[in-house]
């Protein structure tokens, strides 16, 4: 594998496609740093350490704070605090906070302040929902990407200008639908959710989806799915039929499972399985009234 020539587009796509790939894809600081050139001996250095006078200075693996009154010695750094690890006490936590909102703002309140996910330390934004909360349709996702990340909406890149475009197939948009995840921190490089992770947001989505208390339910995407109808059945198997979400209180809303759009995305040819999905919500609301 050869570096990436800084005079060739190519190379240097290439580099920011892989960086991105793998999670890389927020700078940390405005200028680039050269740590080969932080540690280099200067050439006289390296002259006296070849002839033997001096050795080659060392790197002081020394980390004990400076004594009282040394005003030579840089000040401690401080050490980044470790998210929190998920657990059941969190998850309790969780449960107690949705159950008290009794309104989308309180709700989003309580998960805004809410320190139990290890997700919120590493994602820039709280992705609560978009959309109309009073709309009959209710979209849920799995997770935000890093569009959504940034902007603190779901569903804003590729996959959600293709979630637009169905939306408009059947006569709705964002103003006639309410679009939120289950989970709403960005996980760090776009990894699964762990089984901990979506426990402990779980609460959050299923009070949301109570307090809108939409006509239809669309899950989009098998971990949504299987979070919120309660089965392990795959997304292939699950689309095109309706199940229900039945709510804390026990009401129960109809359910449609389909296909994530960044899975359509990736598999074009199975758009024709979504838009079927999509018309069987149509002809739902329609008989609904």
């Amino acid at each position: 594998m050869t570096a990436a020539s800084p005079n060739n587009r190519s190379d240097i796509a290439d580099l920011l496609a892989f960086y991105a790939s793998v999670g890389v894809d927020e700078a940390l600081e405005d200028q680039p740093v050269n740590r080969f050139a932080e540690v280099a001996p200067k050439p006289m250095e390296r002259a006296a350490a070849s002839s033997g006078d001096i050795a080659p200075p060392q790197r002081s693996t020394n980390m004990s704070r400076p004594e009282p009154g040394d005003r030579s010695s840089a000040p401690p750094v401080a050490r980044p605090t470790s998210a929190t690890v998920p657990d059941e006490a969190q998850a309790a936590l969780a449960r107690q906070l949705a159950t008290a909102a009794t309104t989308l703002d309180e709700l989003r309140q309580h998960m805004a302040a809410f320190e139990g996910c290890n997700l919120k330390a590493t994602a820039k934004s709280l992705v609560f929902a978009d959309g109309n909360p009073e709309a009959a349709v209710m979209l849920v996702g799995e997770a935000p990407g890093r569009d959504e990340d940034i902007e603190g909406l779901p569903f804003v890149g590729r996959s959600g200008r293709l979630l637009d475009r169905m939306l408009a197939a059947i006569g709705l948009d964002r103003t006639s639908v309410y679009i939120a995840n289950v989970i709403p921190w960005r996980p760090p490089g776009n990894r699964t959710p762990t089984p901990h992770e979506t426990e402990i947001c779980r609460p959050f989505i299923e009070r949301q989806i109570e307090l809108v208390n939409p006509k239809v339910l669309i899950n989009l995407g098998g971990p949504s799915a299987k979070t919120l109808l309660n089965t392990s059945e795959g997304i292939l198997r699950l689309r095109g039929n309706w199940r229900a979400h039945t709510t804390a209180s026990g009401i129960a809303i109809p359910a449609m499972p389909t296909l994530h759009p960044a899975y359509l995305l990736r598999t074009p040819s199975h758009k024709k399985l979504a838009w079927r999905d999509f018309l069987e919500v149509k002809a739902k609301l329609r008989a609904l009234g």
